[in-house]
Order: structure tokens, then C-alpha cells, then sequence
């Protein structure tokens, strides 16, 4: 990434760090953050709509979407940008998790939380689509807060994973609408 546009959002980064860092705060973002790690928290949801007959077509969908926006934003651009992390590059950015062993843009976590959480929201009845955004907001969040992605990270994750689970929601809307002919 060009050395303006990075030097931009390092700042940025440091500035929101250095207001909304809180020792009291931090042990509940870690934990919020780790939910996101390895997609965990939304393969357990994924699991759980495949084990029931009236969210499985979900479960099936949000698989899709999910394991789609893994190659896309981990196979494909992580390693295509190789962006370094912001700590690595900034030395007023905390790093308050372990360092991830990954490129850093776009955001995993954030690209994982919304593909799923915008399927949940699309899906199912807003009593479960609103509080899975809410928690794909907050995981995003998070990972500017423990300092391993820089912001246009974060906003490029959420904006890939909230493309590709309106793609693969239309896909399988098609699909049912051809398959009923």
C-alpha cells in the first residue's frame, strides 16, 4: 500500500488507540476480539443453524459465504497486498493481543464477522440478524482497539465480507427461483 495512505492511517490508528484505550475496557475487548480468532464464534453459530431443520438452509449459506470470504480476504488478498502490521510499522501503536501471523489487510476477523453476520441479519428474523451484526461490529472494532489491524483493514474486511454475503445470498436466491421451475 502507498506509504501516504499507510503513514494516514497509522495516525489514525494511533489517535483512536490513544482515546479509547482503558485498562478497565481491555479485558473485555481481548475477549470480544478472540471470539473473531480463526472465525470461531461464527462457525459455532454456523454449526449450530446446520443442527436444526428450520435454520439449516442459513447454516448452508453463511458455510458458503464464510469459507468463500477465507480464500478471498486470506488466501488471495492478504498475501497479494502483504501489508505489514501497524505495529510493526508505528512505534506509538499498542499491540495488546499476540501478534497474528498473517498479512494484515484486509481483516480476517472483521471480513469473517460481517460475510456471516450480514447473512444471519439477511435470513433470519431480526431478533438474531441485529445482535450478530452488532457482534461482527464489535469484533471489528476490537481489532483497531488491540492494535494488530490499521482502520482501511478493518473497513475493507467488513465492506468484502458484506459484498460477498449479499453475492452469495442473491446466488442461492437464483438458485431456489431456477430450481422451482
Amino acid at each position: 500500500m502507498g506509504s501516504t495512505i499507510t503513514q494516514w492511517d497509522g495516525n489514525l490508528l494511533m489517535e483512536i488507540q490513544h482515546f479509547v484505550i482503558h485498562e478497565g475496557l481491555t479485558p473485555l475487548v481481548k475477549f470480544i476480539t478472540h471470539l473473531g480468532d480463526a472465525g470461531s464464534i461464527w462457525i459455532a453459530l454456523i454449526l449450530l443453524m446446520l443442527c436444526f431443520k428450520k435454520t439449516r438452509r442459513v447454516g448452508v449459506i453463511a458455510a458458503t459465504a464464510l469459507i468463500l470470504s477465507f480464500v478471498v480476504n486470506n488466501l488471495m488478498l492478504k498475501n497479494l497486498v502483504g501489508r505489514i502490521r501497524p505495529y510493526e510499522m508505528f512505534t506509538g501503536v499498542q499491540r495488546l493481543v499476540e501478534k497474528p501471523s498473517d498479512w494484515s489487510f484486509p481483516s480476517g476477523h472483521s471480513a469473517a464477522s460481517f460475510v456471516t453476520a450480514v447473512v444471519m441479519f439477511r435470513e433470519l428474523p431480526r431478533k438474531y440478524g441485529v445482535p450478530a451484526l452488532t457482534l461482527a461490529f464489535l469484533i471489528a472494532l476490537s481489532r483497531l482497539y488491540v492494535g494488530v489491524h490499521y482502520p482501511l483493514d478493518v473497513l475493507c474486511g467488513a465492506l468484502s465480507g458484506t459484498v460477498i454475503a449479499l453475492l452469495v445470498c442473491r446466488f442461492y436466491e437464483r438458485k431456489e427461483v431456477l430450481s422451482k421451475w
